[in-house]
């Protein structure tokens, strides 16, 4: 069942309202039971094609459903305003086809951990603790689930970066990661597209640089590069699977 409200990010945008999308499993109304919580970023990619950016959505609840996956997805959708998914999705500034991106990517999670989660925690049949909680996203939603597993690790326990925008930070490994406090037991999974690589020189040696790095942490890394992989919704669904049994489903 996917239920689409709205919400409000009063430290980004005041009252303006945007989308927000809930997945709920099938018979969680007929249950007592509890189920894990998946945040995502982008929210209206991921479930309905008349919602996506580019047409085609994630295809998540298809699957969801088809596979019987017991858990509960909540995704704000991201600010479509000029270049403010930039920077509600970076935790860093940087420059972008000759703009500069102010990172607000602190005061986005700050909101999603701080308001969020406790009204989807409140609201829904959750299991709140951390071993629970996961977090992914695609892109710059990618760049944002490391950063969430990097400086807000007490809340989420596994996450899923696909094709993370690694390149903000002058081809440097983004410095929030090699300062970032992990818990041990953390898991990743991450992916890129041998095609993607072309997008930004520095991605390829970053992709290594990065997870190798994270490994060391003590992290529990799944890492895939996908021949002939693209940057695109349709890529993402494919690597739906091998998440979600990253994340134990």
């Amino acid at each position: 069942m996917l239920l689409r409200e709205t919400i409000t990010v009063p430290p980004l945008t005041g009252d303006r309202e945007r989308r927000v999308y809930f997945y709920l499993p099938d018979g969680y109304y007929e249950s007592d039971e509890r189920y894990p919580v998946l945040y995502m970023f982008d929210g209206h990619n991921l479930f309905l094609d008349g919602d996506a950016t580019f047409g085609k959505s994630w295809g998540l609840m298809d699957y969801l459903d088809r596979t019987g996956t017991k858990i509960i997805v909540a995704a704000p959708e991201c600010n479509h305003e000029g270049d403010m998914r930039l920077s509600e999705y970076s935790p860093v500034s940087f420059d972008f086809h000759g703009r500069h991106i102010v990172g607000r990517g602190k005061k986005y999670m700050d909101w999603l951990t701080g308001v969020f989660k406790p009204m989807v925690d409140g609201r829904f049949k959750t299991l709140a603790d951390r071993e629970h909680t996961f977090i992914g996203g695609s892109s710059m939603g990618g760049l944002m689930t490391l950063y969430a597993l990097a400086k807000y690790n007490e809340f989420f326990s596994k996450g899923a970066a696909l094709s993370p925008s690694l390149w903000v930070q002058n081809g440097q490994m983004p410095s929030f990661i090699s300062s970032g406090r992990y818990v041990r037991g953390t898991a990743l999974f991450t992916d890129y597209g041998t095609r993607e690589f072309k997008n930004h020189s520095p991605q390829l040696k970053l992709f290594g640089e990065t997870f190798s790095f994270l490994a060391t942490k003590g992290i529990t890394v799944t890492a895939r590069v996908v021949e002939g992989g693209t940057h695109c919704e349709a890529a993402w669904e494919r690597e739906i699977p091998y998440f979600m049994r990253a994340f134990g489903f």
